[in-house]
Parts: structure tokens; sequence; C-alpha cells
């Protein structure tokens, strides 16, 4: 078994296989031992880790991986990839290859048959077009996650650990920090792929809070309030909840809440922190009782 980390043995394996790259899935190949490790580190892991890898490729993390957790599951949607891992991968015990799709995986159910329920950690270079709607995904259905441990397009990890105020902040920011810690561990450039892609990648460790730092009486509200404030990121507060249709917020409503937070009625989205939002789905959800 070579170690994919190494580009020739990457290449060795794409032509041996006659291996076609696909867009539709997003591959683009790590080749690079050091980033690989680097992913490998940020995840913490030990051998008690059972670990949900999404989109293995030709398997070069997983072999990483195999090395340092008890467990790894490497979940693939790409029915050409599956022969390869298989010979990529032999000899490794500690690893399962599932051909699947991981946005209609019962990722509940495959923890507990894979891991007894215990809470995983989950790895993975995602394909870039559907980053958001995955990482979403695993936060929102409250799995029993340790950490997310992530490849991703530069500009989307910097909004994850975008603060108040920056131009990355947005409700994708908020969304992630309500579920967990964000820390961008590595910047990884194009040449560390094959092919190459377009932009700048990173790496970023999502550690999951066991209770969210803000407390809202109505999730389902805030975040409502949140997507509306960023719809339209340059009007003001007032304006963009009272235009969402979802919410159609009573613009005095809006105004007297923010002035009791001691907050300008002027203010815009991205002023707001997670907690002031929360507060102020709170208030006006008090104004709709």
């Amino acid at each position: 078994m070579d170690t994919l980390g190494i580009p020739s043995n990457t290449i060795e394996v794409l032509q041996k296989h006659k291996f076609t790259i696909q867009k539709k899935f997003g591959q683009n190949f790590l080749i690079d031992s050091h980033v690989l490790e680097r992913i490998t580190d940020a995840a913490q892991l030990n051998s008690q880790d059972c670990v949900i890898e999404i989109g293995p490729g030709l398997g070069a993390m997983t072999q990483y991986l195999a090395k340092s957790a008890g467990r790894v599951i490497a979940v693939e949607i790409d029915r050409a990839l599956i022969p390869i891992l298989e010979e990529t991968l032999s000899g490794l015990s500690n690893v399962e290859i599932l051909n699947a799709d991981i946005m209609k995986v019962d990722l509940r159910r495959l923890i507990e048959e894979k891991n007894g329920g215990r809470p995983v950690k989950v790895v993975a270079n995602l394909p870039y077009y559907i980053t958001t709607p995955i990482i979403m995904r695993l936060l929102e259905e409250k799995l029993p996650l340790q950490s997310i441990t992530i490849m991703v397009q530069k500009e989307v990890a910097q909004r994850m650990q975008a603060g108040p105020g920056s131009k990355d902040y947005g409700a994708l920011s908020l969304a992630v920090q309500f579920y967990a810690k964000a820390q961008i561990v590595a910047n990884v450039p194009p040449n560390c792929f094959i092919p190459r892609p377009n932009v700048d990648s990173s790496v970023i460790r999502l550690t999951l809070y066991e209770e969210p730092p803000v407390s809202a009486q109505d999730e389902k509200r805030m975040f409502s309030i949140i997507r509306a404030s960023f719809n339209q990121r340059r009007k003001m507060l007032i304006n963009s909840l009272h235009n969402a249709p979802e919410l159609a917020a009573d613009k005095e409503a809006v105004r007297t809440a923010l002035l009791s937070m001691g907050i300008s009625e002027k203010a815009r989205g991205e002023e707001l922190t997670l907690t002031q939002f929360a507060r102020l789905s709170d208030l006006l959800g008090k104004d709709r009782a």
C-alpha cells in the first residue's frame, strides 16, 4: 500500500485505473503529505476515536486517519472510486468503506451502529459546491459529534470564523458559532491538489459545544432573524426584518427592541453579536405573544 501523500503515487493510481475526475463531484485530490499530517493533527485523534470521513476520494487522508483513529468509516459518493479505495486501503483493518451520498445517509443511525451512539469525529476534504449544506446538516441535526475538521474554500473558512463588523461576518458565521468553536488551523494553496482548484483552501476545526453559548427561546425564529438581517446586507435591520416575508416584523417593535438593548435604530445586521441576536429574537417573540 503506497502512501498517496506523494504526488507520483497518486498519479500512478489514477493512470492504472484510468480514472476520470468528475467535476460534478467536485473532486480535487490532496497530494501533500504535510497538509495531510496537519489535518490529522488538527482532528486530535486517538485509538478510542471513531471517525466519519466524508469524500475519501482515492484514500490519501484515510491512510493517515487510520494510523491514529480506532475506526474510520469512509463515505464516498462516487461508485467508480470504490474499487480504487479497496486497493489503496487494503490491509487497513480499521477502515470501512461506504458507497453513499452523505446528504442521504441516516447519520444518527450510522453513529449508533458503528460507535454505539457515542460521539464521533468528522474529517473531510469537502467538495466546494456543497460545503455549506453538508456543514449545516451536521450541525443542525445535533448529532453526537465531538468535532468536524474540514478542508473548505478559504473564504468560506474565513466566514465561519468571522466576528461582528468584518466583511466576512454573516449568517454562516453566526450559524456555525452557535453550535461550535471555529478555528482555522492551516491555509492550503492550489498546488497541493490534483487537479488544482481555482481557489485557495483552508482547514478549519469546529469543536462542538455541549450547550450553545447563547440561549434563545425560539431558535428557529432567531435564525430567521439572522438570515433576514443579512439577505439585504446594506439595509438597516429595521427594514430587513420588516421586508422578510417569513417575519414581516413591525418596524416600531424592532426599533423599540433595539433601543431597549442599547443598539442604534440605524444598526445593520453585521453589527450585532450572536448574544444580541438571541436577545432581539426573544424581545420580538414577546411582541408577538
